[in-house]
């Protein structure tokens, strides 16, 4: 089983990192002006701009 990928607001950061909002159809459009965070461990997630949107980590480059 993996490390989840997708986090709602309210629940806890499972690492440190900069974190950045998705939404349901993400892949295909993508989502003008994400909202951008940067959490540590344990922290709580943040409301995202809509009910439809989750968070997920950054990719670093």
């Amino acid at each position: 089983m993996g490390e989840r990928t997708e986090f709602r607001p309210g629940e806890e950061a499972p690492n440190s990192a900069f974190y950045i909002e998705i939404g349901e159809n993400d892949n295909i459009m993508g989502i003008n002006n994400p909202k951008k965070i940067s959490l540590k461990a344990g922290d709580p997630f943040p409301n995202t701009s809509n009910h439809n949107r989750k968070w997920t980590k950054m990719e670093s480059n």
